[in-house]
């Protein structure tokens, strides 16, 4: 559908991210307030944006399961569902989640300035549940010390791995997201051997070379993560970022994964968590424990243009009193044709 524009999922991978999520609070108006913001988006960020063009800021907005009926009503994109927790060696949490905006560019400065501006407009519609702030580590590393994202596609890899086409055309231009956020073991970490440490990743530390299959253990982080059916290797596209409290002694991994179908980023979950085969998982999360964890589908901007349209459609004037008992009585009145007088439906348009 090449009128559809998708929102920057696959947008370049800058230094700075914050990462809110928000529940929407129950009563009408403020699901209204979030139609509205649908449409407002796009100028609050041209807004913000323009105080630096080399700045590179963008935002995705997404919607979770139980939120979509909410705010959108049917149709409704095939794969979206609350995120199912699996409990393993390990636990993947599912928690609460209706909007998730997705917030990157070279300067926190900037992410820091439209996260306000949204939540402004925001002010008594919702509530924020979790937010993290993310920081690029000096060469793309995590906080314990391996690069992040190498494997991630690019290009035309990117799109095709992340946007959801034919197989669902009332949602083509849009993706899937799943976000969980990770709390580290430095010190459980750091103290094991860095051979130790290469094993479980998968990856050599210094260099990021990929370990030969002879030495790289089956329970590898990177062997669990790679996903193939029928022959084909299934991609997602990672935006993780490191972040930390130091003051508490919190140290993690924001990680963040879009793909065109959930199932791929949820069968690597399982394979980490409950492992491939059963018993054979992740151990990196002896030492990183998800602390979040939430599935959102991130609709095309045509699609949230077209929503704030129709929130800004003035409805019909209701009839006096007066109006209405004339109305009625005509309504009564035999038509001159035979017909009942009843008068065309109106038609109700869904989202393409």
């Amino acid at each position: 559908m090449p009128s559809v524009i998708p929102q920057p999922v696959v947008a370049q991978l800058t230094r700075a991210a914050v990462f809110l999520v928000v529940t929407v609070n129950p009563e009408p108006e403020h699901r209204a307030a979030v139609r509205v913001l649908c449409g407002d988006l796009a100028a609050l960020l041209r807004a913000v944006g323009f105080r630096d063009l080399e700045g590179r800021l963008s935002c995705v907005m997404a919607c979770g399961s139980d939120a979509w009926d909410r705010l959108f009503g049917p149709p409704r994109p095939k794969e979206l569902h609350p995120f199912r927790e699996i409990r393993g060696r390990h636990h993947a949490v599912s928690t609460p989640g209706d909007i998730l905006f997705h917030i990157r560019a070279t300067r926190m400065d900037l992410c820091f300035e439209l996260a306000t501006q949204i939540m402004s407009r925001l002010d008594g519609a919702v509530s924020a549940v979790d937010e993290v702030h993310g920081f690029s580590y000096f060469d793309d590393r995590d906080l314990i010390g391996f690069v992040d994202g190498t494997e991630n596609p690019t290009d035309q890899a990117a799109i095709e791995a992340t946007i959801v086409g034919e197989e669902d055309a009332s949602f083509a231009g849009g993706s899937y997201v799943i976000v969980q956020k990770y709390l580290h073991d430095l010190q459980g970490w750091n103290a094991l051997p860095i051979e130790a440490q290469e094993k479980i990743i998968g990856r050599t530390k210094l260099s990021d070379i990929e370990l030969d299959d002879a030495v790289k253990p089956t329970s590898a982080h990177n062997a669990l993560t790679t996903i193939t059916e029928n022959g084909k290797q299934l991609e997602i596209l990672r935006d993780n970022m490191p972040f930390g409290d130091v003051g508490k002694g919190e140290f993690g991994t924001y990680f963040i994964g879009y793909a065109r179908s959930p199932h791929r980023i949820e069968q690597m979950l399982v394979n980490m968590f409950v492992g491939r085969p059963p018993g054979n998982y992740d151990r990196l999360l002896d030492y990183s424990r998800a602390v979040t964890g939430t599935l959102f589908f991130v609709p095309s901007a045509t699609f949230l243009e077209n929503v704030a349209a129709e929130e800004a459609a003035p409805s019909p004037a209701r009839p006096s009193a007066d109006e209405r008992g004339t109305e009625a009585a005509r309504l009564r009145e035999p038509s001159s044709d035979g017909s009942l007088g009843i008068g065309s439906l109106r038609e109700v348009k869904t989202h393409e």
